[in-house]
């Protein structure tokens, strides 16, 4: 072992200075105007992306045999519950035309623990959820 101190190894401030412009000068993104015209690729791949198919109030709306994911699930605001039905049996249970909106309302309703006796608060509040 030696008896150098640790400091040896460090650069100097000088060598840090330099060194911290080069890696600023590296990370500085290419410069493009923001009007600048997009890639002939951007909005193809946008609109492929599965996340831009349908926004959730429109996934509310849409009818059971369009929906085209595995697993319908639907949670409470105000009692944190949570319950999850395979779109197969949803179909099966309350028909290809029925309204996912609807079938989320009745499968809280039928499980509700929040009942005051008042109909503008009994119920659940469903908030829909992507899984």
């Amino acid at each position: 072992m030696t008896d150098r101190p640790a400091s040896w190894r460090m650069p100097t401030p000088k060598q840090m200075e330099k060194l911290a412009a080069e890696a600023a000068r590296r990370q500085a993104p290419p410069a493009t105007a923001p009007d600048a015209p997009l890639p002939a690729g951007y909005w193809e791949s946008v609109l492929k992306d599965p996340r831009a198919e349908a926004t959730g109030a429109e996934m509310r709306q849409r009818r059971l045999s369009e929906i085209q994911r595995h697993i319908l699930r639907i949670s409470c605001r105000r009692c944190e519950r949570t319950v999850e039905i395979q779109t197969a049996d949803a179909v099966r249970l309350y028909g290809g035309n029925a309204i996912w909106k609807d079938v989320a309302q009745r499968l809280l309703d039928n499980t509700c623990q929040q009942r005051t006796g008042r109909h503008e608060e009994d119920g659940c509040w469903p908030a829909f959820e992507t899984p």
